[in-house]
C-alpha cells in the first residue's frame, strides 16, 4: 500500500474515538503491520501500551484508556472485576486511593477458562469457569458487585480494608450479606480467611472496620453479648435510631464514634442527633473513638463495665430493640 492510500488522521480518529485500538484492528482498517509498529517507535505518533494494543497518541493515557486497553488485550467476553470494578460500581471505602489520571493501577480481568491471556504490566488476568453475567457501567462490562467485592477482598491483607469494603455495599443497600456469603462460598478458596471472618461479623450486624475491632475487644469485657447495629424504638414504636452496640437487658448504647469512619459531615451530625434522642429517652449512652479501642483496650473495657453497672442500677426505660437484618 502506498503512503497516499493510508487512512488519514481524521479517519483513524473517527474509527477509534477513544484513542485505543489493537494492532489487528489497525491492520484491518488499512495499515500494514509494519507501519503500525513503526509508528510506535520513539518519536512516532503512536505508542504501544500492551502487547498488540496501541495508543493512537503520545503522552499519558487516561484511566478509561488504560482499562479499555486491558479489555482489548483480553478480548471479547472478558469482564473487569476487583478494585477497578468496585470503584466503577460506586464503592470507595476500603479501596486503595484512585489513581490520578495516567496512573497505572492494576486492572483485574476475568476470562473464560478456554481463553489464555497472560498477566502483563498492570493487567491481572484470571481464567474462570464461573464467568459472571456482566453489568455495564460507562461503556465497560463489569462483574456484579458481590463478585467484584470478593475478588478484591481476596487480594487484600489488611482486615480493616476488607471490613470497610464489604460493609460499604451492605450499609448502602447495594447488596446483602447473604449475596456476599454466597459468592465467597462459590468462588476460589484462595485468600478467603479474612473475607470469611469479616462476613461472620457482618452476619452479626457489624458494619465497619471500627465495629469489627470493637466486636473482637468486647469478648474480653465479661459483659453480656450485645446486638450490633440494632434498631431502637420507644414505647410508642417510634424509631430513635440504630445503636452501634446495644445491651438490651439494661438499655445501654455504645457508639464507635469518630469522623474517620463517617462518610460526610452530615453523617456525623446525624450521629450527634441520634445520641441526643437516645439520652432523652433514658438510654445510658457512651461513645469511644476507634483509636482508643486500638490503643487503650483496658481503659475502654473499664469504661464499658462502669457504664453497664450504671445502666443496671437504674430502672430500665420501656424501649425495644431489634437486631440488624444480616440477610
Amino acid at each position: 500500500m502506498t503512503r497516499s492510500l493510508l487512512p488519514t488522521h481524521s479517519d483513524v480518529r473517527a474509527a477509534f474515538p477513544h484513542g485505543v485500538a489493537t494492532a489487528r484492528e489497525l491492520v484491518a482498517f488499512g495499515f500494514s503491520e509494519r507501519t503500525v509498529y513503526k509508528r510506535c517507535l520513539d518519536g512516532g505518533p503512536w505508542q504501544r501500551i500492551l502487547p498488540g494494543v496501541i495508543l493512537l497518541f503520545t503522552g499519558r493515557p487516561t484511566r478509561d484508556q488504560q482499562v479499555l486497553a486491558a479489555v482489548l488485550l483480553c478480548g471479547p467476553g472478558c469482564v473487569v472485576t476487583g478494585v477497578e470494578a468496585c470503584r466503577r460500581l460506586g464503592l470507595r471505602r476500603g479501596l486503595p486511593p484512585a489513581p490520578v489520571d495516567g496512573g497505572y493501577a492494576e486492572v483485574h480481568v476475568l476470562l473464560p477458562d478456554s481463553r489464555q491471556v497472560r498477566c502483563c504490566s498492570y493487567v491481572k488476568t484470571e481464567r474462570t469457569g464461573r464467568m459472571p453475567t456482566a453489568v455495564s457501567r460507562g461503556g465497560f462490562l463489569l462483574a456484579p458487585l458481590p463478585r467484584a467485592c470478593l475478588d478484591a477482598a481476596r487480594c487484600m491483607t489488611r482486615r480493616g480494608d476488607v471490613a470497610e469494603l464489604l460493609s460499604d455495599p451492605v450499609q448502602r443497600g447495594l447488596c446483602t450479606v447473604a449475596e456476599l456469603a454466597s459468592e465467597l462460598t462459590a468462588g476460589s478458596r484462595r485468600g478467603i480467611a479474612l473475607p470469611g471472618q469479616v462476613l461472620a461479623g457482618l452476619r452479626a450486624g457489624v458494619r465497619s472496620a471500627a465495629e469489627q475491632e470493637a466486636r473482637r475487644m468486647w469478648r474480653g469485657t465479661g459483659l453480656p453479648e450485645p446486638m450490633w447495629n440494632a434498631t431502637v424504638r420507644d414505647a410508642r414504636g417510634a424509631v430513635l435510631g440504630v445503636a452501634d452496640c446495644w445491651l438490651d437487658d439494661v438499655a445501654m448504647a455504645w457508639e464507635i464514634e469518630s469522623g474517620e469512619w463517617h462518610m460526610s459531615p452530615a453523617d456525623h451530625d446525624r450521629t450527634v442527633e441520634r445520641a441526643a434522642r437516645f439520652t432523652a429517652a433514658g438510654v445510658v449512652y457512651t461513645a469511644t473513638k476507634p483509636r482508643r479501642v486500638r490503643l487503650d483496650r483496658a481503659g475502654v473495657v473499664a469504661t464499658l463495665r462502669a457504664t453497664y453497672a450504671q445502666a443496671k442500677a437504674r430502672p430500665r426505660p420501656p424501649l425495644h430493640a431489634t437486631p440488624a437484618d444480616a440477610g
